[in-house]
């Protein structure tokens, strides 16, 4: 059974960066593909960025050139790093696990999700 773990985010002040770790066990990680979405009250998730089972990456228009995603097939780890933060960054951040080799900019097309994690940015 594949579990999903994430740790990190907290509070910041803008222009601050954060990270957030994404942990995946029982599954067979070097073939998944692993999305960032975030979430805010009342809000569906927002694609944040993906990467693929060789570590191509994607993200949204609204983070790319801020956050880069990275992941260690050794370690069953995915990685978001957040740089240069605005206060419109504030949400709940959720890792994903696509059971396929090539990611998605669809929330639907992941299977497991994190549990999610706050990400504060003050202004």
């Amino acid at each position: 059974q594949v579990q999903v773990q994430e740790s990190g985010g907290g509070l910041v002040q803008a222009g601050g960066s954060l990270s957030v770790s994404c942990a995946i066990s029982g599954g067979t990680f070097s073939s998944f593909a692993m999305g960032w979405f975030r979430q805010t009250p009342g809000k569906e998730h927002e694609f944040v960025g993906s990467i693929n089972w060789i570590g191509t990456t994607a993200y949204a228009d609204s983070v790319r050139g801020r956050f880069t995603i990275s992941r260690d097939n050794a370690k069953n780890a995915v990685f978001l790093q957040m740089n240069s933060l605005k206060p419109e960054d504030t949400a709940v951040y959720y890792c994903a696990v696509r059971y396929s080799k090539y990611s998605s900019r669809e929330d639907n097309d992941y299977a497991l999700w994190g549990q999610g994690t706050q990400v504060t940015v003050s202004s």
